[in-house]
């Protein structure tokens, strides 16, 4: 599968003419004081999923840092934010995916997720030196893997820069003073610029799951967005 490195910007604002999977259970946001708006956006359920991981990982590693909270009792906590994660991923993604042809992916993040969790708590359970002292680099590169993998399956530069950033990452979190605190922002940062972007992706494929009507109106969709 060839990457089309030139079919598109890598980053550029989010446009509002999305497809029918795009748009199926987005949330539009538009804040006004009178007629001056303050804040006006549309995050679909891709965004929803980039916030929810965005917001656990930042919560799980700042508190990982600096609270004094016992491993254990951590562990317990973020198993089930992981969980509900999960949960949450599956739940929102399952459409877009079954139209773009990309259940494997979602298959492919939540093996990740368990992964990193069960190694995590193993390690804390069982005081695994190697585990406790690789933490960051353990979720840093699961991340890196998952974005790579992102990146190779929907022909996306965004994803395969953010994979690359974070495999880099790994070797800088080693030497900071406050490593669980980077390894937050620079997993949970990712993801919340992804929701506030438009990323790019392969071209339009055929939607085998839609009618004729919503291929049609995809099709209308995909004309105005070249118009910008």
């Amino acid at each position: 599968m060839k990457i089309s490195f030139l079919s598109e910007p890598i980053l550029r604002r989010k446009q509002k003419t999305l497809d029918l999977q795009d748009l199926r259970g987005s949330w539009q946001i538009n804040w006004k004081i009178r007629n001056i708006t303050l804040f006006s956006a549309i995050y679909t359920r891709i965004d929803q999923v980039f916030v929810i991981w965005g917001l656990i990982s930042v919560i799980v590693f700042s508190v990982a840092q600096l609270l004094p909270f016992s491993w254990r009792d951590q562990a317990i906590a973020w198993s089930i934010l992981t969980l509900v994660g999960v949960l949450s991923m599956i739940t929102l993604t399952t459409f877009w995916a079954q139209v773009e042809r990309l259940m494997w992916l979602v298959y492919f993040w939540v093996a990740l997720m368990l992964v990193g969790m069960f190694v995590t708590d193993l390690g804390i359970y069982l005081n695994w030196g190697i585990v406790l002292l690789n933490l960051c680099p353990i979720w840093l590169g699961l991340s890196a893997i998952g974005y790579l993998g992102t990146g190779w399956g929907i022909q996306s530069r965004t994803f395969i820069i953010l994979g690359i950033i974070h495999l880099l990452s790994i070797g800088y979190v080693q030497y900071v003073t406050l490593p669980f605190l980077a390894t937050g922002v620079i997993m949970g940062g990712s993801l919340l610029l992804l929701a506030q972007v438009q990323w790019d992706m392969r071209p339009p494929i055929d939607y085998s799951l839609l009618t004729q009507e919503e291929k049609a109106f995809n099709h209308n969709q995909h004309l105005l967005r070249q118009q910008f």
